[in-house]
């Protein structure tokens, strides 16, 4: 993976001494909008960094209304977070300030949302996607402003000392895939992004497939913003097909995009035998399935690895009674939405830790002092109990800060995501013997 090397020579030492530093960066950022009050938008009243009770100030930022993958619900989601713990009384007495940004899927615009969150003095990012993470972890982390449940789309969310991410992001969900179809697949092949972020994939899918000793996928680029992919479907097939003795599997992870490649594969599929397809939540949920004829539909029988539990498991009650309270009839928020979940875990860890503050000073640094300082977070069962510490069991292979490398498998059965196999599997083996270089 880029950059391993220098990760693990100075990712200590920045652990050690960032507290120190951010402090006194904060305080610097702070002068700076003081002076220019208007033109960094600073709320009158929400210090967010105070020690009374005024506002506590967040940002939730996440690609909307571009070509490419897209997460509206996520901010969408904080809002209504924000209007119902507000009208639950705050947290420990304190208003929830939510500012939200659109980082457009664009290297620009993500470094643009964090230095909003900079100038308007957010005690934390929460529940966000991007993946520009070169771009907007500098500014952060320049600033003291821990990163808390990030999706996982990025290496940085895993390597930084002010990320504390709630699932294993890509590592585990591909990691997890390729154990499953190692035991079931015959010729593999991954149609994934042309981008940065898409070259990470490979290896981790890969990572699953030789746990269980199978050989490794056919690495198939694509576009990210394609209209069709006629011809990357026929090319996915024709490698899956190769061997006549072993049904192959076609796994499609291009985000937003998969649903136009399974419509391309739908028609291509019958000129060759037949093939097994998977994924990984977020390249598809149930509205992506029905939109595509439910049990009728080119998913069916489909695997799909996840972090959470099922949709439909009772254990997102609670999160389903907040957009059933303060967003019904908003179609920008999918229950069943892996980034919509992401962001109610996000906030159940945001809450807890300012809860843990009692009535002391909310601000960036406490916020992650409390995070570094062994804070351990539970989520109503919809992750194991979270705790980050410096170096976790994952370092070694380039993942310090992953603590949570538990998946869940489903399957498309009836037109249906649900659970294929109960309980999480943890793929921290997997990945601790994964050859990622």
């Amino acid at each position: 993976m880029t950059g391993r090397r220098r990760i693990r020579s100075i990712l200590l030492p920045r652990l050690l001494h960032r507290p120190v530093r951010a402090r006194a960066l904060t305080t610097g950022a702070l002068v700076a909008c003081a002076s220019l009050a208007a033109g960094c938008g600073i709320v009158p009243g929400a210090t967010g960094g105070s020690g009374d009770d005024g506002p506590i100030t967040v940002m939730t930022w996440a690609p909307q209304d571009t070509k490419a993958t897209n997460k509206p619900g996520m901010p969408a989601f904080a809002e209504a977070y924000a209007r119902w713990i507000n009208s639950q009384g705050g947290i420990n007495g304190r208003r929830l300030t939510v500012l939200t940004c659109n980082d457009e899927n664009d290297t620009v615009a993500a470094a643009r949302c964090a230095r909003r969150a900079v100038q308007e003095n957010a005690v934390a990012v929460v529940g966000s996607y991007s993946q520009y993470a070169d771009s907007f972890m500098p500014a952060l982390e320049g600033a003291g402003i821990p990163y808390i449940g990030g999706y996982g789309i990025t290496t940085n969310e895993f390597t930084s000392p002010l990320s504390y991410p709630v699932n294993g992001g890509q590592p585990v969900l591909l990691a997890g895939l390729g154990r499953t179809l190692a035991d079931s697949c015959g010729p593999v092949t991954l149609i994934r992004p042309d981008t940065i972020v898409g070259d990470q994939l490979p290896p981790l899918l890969d990572s699953g497939l030789a746990a269980g000793g199978h050989a490794r996928s056919g690495d198939q680029r694509a576009a990210e913003d394609a209209t069709s992919y006629e011809s990357q479907a026929r090319q996915a097939l024709e490698r899956a097909t190769a061997d006549t003795a072993e049904q192959g599997c076609v796994v499609p992870a291009l985000g937003d995009r998969t649903g136009t490649f399974m419509d391309s594969f739908r028609r291509a599929r019958a000129d060759y035998p037949e093939v097994r397809t998977a994924t990984v939540l977020g390249s598809v949920d149930q509205s992506t399935i029905d939109a595509s004829g439910g049990a009728s539909g080119p998913y069916e029988g489909s695997y799909v690895t996840g972090w959470y539990p099922a949709a439909g498991d009772p254990l997102w009650d609670p999160m389903k009674k907040v957009i059933e309270k303060e967003a019904f009839g908003d179609n920008r928020i999918d229950a069943a939405d892996a980034g919509v979940q992401t962001t109610w875990i996000a906030y159940t860890v945001f809450k807890q830790v300012v809860e843990s503050l009692g009535d002391g000073e909310v601000s960036a640094d406490t916020v992650s002092g409390a995070l570094d300082g062994g804070l351990k977070v539970t989520t109503g069962g919809l992750t194991p109990t979270l705790r980050w510490n410096f170096q976790d069991e994952l370092a070694a292979v380039g993942f310090p800060r992953l603590v949570n490398a538990n998946v869940t498998l489903q399957v498309v059965r009836d037109g249906r995501l649900v659970a294929a196999r109960k309980g999480f599997t943890d793929v921290t083996k997997t990945l601790r013997d994964a050859d990622l270089g």
